[in-house]
């Protein structure tokens, strides 16, 4: 059996759908399979990234309501990574008692199950986080997107997802440093009540490897700290960078 994990954030825009894509990658790379679900209904963007927006056919809409069997669904990205899409419309959008029934099941066929929930803490928000063993929130370092991670952090709480960590995506130390609205990173993490799991760097390589629906360069900065996060996932005490 599986283990569910939602990547979320509370604000749009900090490259959470990359670090799913990324942690996926990551662990493939390990020889683990890996499942993406992609549950931003509507406005789906785990096709586009993982190169296989041209092979859809079917979509979760279509396991839910019988049109085909799930691994029709399931598309392979690369060895050891496939995705399950979201619908392209967000009338479709699976409910939490749904997706509660329907993660189960796929956590049987995959060491992990990445549930890609859509920004924000509405309905996609709950339908992707209400089966997750675990969640990493995903955030900036910027006072909204901590602030945000809060929110989400007391969110998870009530669903009962216990095991909750902090990644902080596209870090620019000297931004950072420049800036001055922290004092440290010790302060980002206090502010949001979460202990941290990992940092990725602002990377541009990989953000444009993405875009195109192909693999990131191994050694792009951003990759590399996915791959450390990816050996967090599966218990390796994996130390962070002294810098970025």
């Amino acid at each position: 059996m599986g283990i569910a994990t939602v990547i979320t954030s509370g604000k749009g825009g900090v490259g959470k759908s990359t670090a799913a894509v990324g942690l996926g990658r990551a662990l493939a790379a390990r020889g683990r399979r890996v499942l993406l679900v992609d549950c931003d209904a509507g406005l789906r963007s785990l096709d586009r990234m993982t190169g296989t927006e041209e092979s859809l056919v079917f979509d979760s809409s279509d396991v839910v309501y019988g049109r085909c069997a799930p691994a029709q669904a399931i598309y392979a990205c690369c060895p050891g990574l496939y995705l399950l899409p979201a619908p392209a419309s967000g009338d479709n959008l699976i409910q939490p008692a749904v997706m509660a029934r329907l993660v189960p099941l796929l956590k049987r066929y995959y060491d992990y199950v990445l549930l890609d929930s859509p920004a924000g803490v509405g309905a996609g928000f709950r339908s992707a986080a209400c089966a997750a063993d675990r969640a990493v929130v995903v955030c900036s370092p910027d006072p909204v997107c901590v602030r945000s991670a809060g929110a989400v952090r007391r969110l998870l709480d009530q669903l009962g997802v216990a095991s909750k960590r902090l990644a902080i995506n596209r870090f620019d130390g000297e931004l950072f440093e420049r800036t001055g609205v922290y004092a440290d990173l010790d302060a980002v993490i206090d502010a949001s009540g979460l202990r941290l799991f990992g940092m990725a760097p602002e990377d541009h390589a990989m953000a444009a490897a993405f875009l195109k629906g192909t693999a990131a360069p191994e050694k792009s900065p951003a990759m590399m700290a996915f791959t450390r996060m990816a050996a967090r996932l599966e218990g390796e005490a994996v130390p962070l960078p002294d810098r970025f």
